[in-house]
């Protein structure tokens, strides 16, 4: 008798946690023939903290795959980094 009802709580706990919708979305940043490698270095540093090495490799993925998930979040934290990224004359959108 125990063992059903801890099945049965087992059981709500699953459905609790199946019905948490994270609405996460993602700042791509995309290749251009006009900002430099330290340009866009420096923005994502400034703009989305990442350490030198992390924006240094997040360059060369856009340098070479064209582009590169640049921050994870929520849209609405999402939407002052893509505008700065962009104010900074980087090709840059939520996704």
């Amino acid at each position: 008798m125990i063992y059903d009802s801890q099945i049965q709580h087992q059981e709500e706990a699953v459905a609790e946690v199946d019905e948490v919708v994270v609405d996460e979305r993602q700042v791509v940043v995309y290749n251009d023939d006009v900002n430099t490698f330290e340009h866009v270095i420096a923005t994502l540093i400034r703009v989305c903290k990442h350490t030198p090495e992390q924006a240094e490799q997040c360059t060369w993925i856009i340098h070479y795959k064209g582009k590169c998930a640049v921050k994870t979040g929520l849209f609405d934290e999402l939407v002052p980094v893509k505008q700065a990224i962009c104010e900074a004359g980087i090709d840059a959108r939520i996704v």
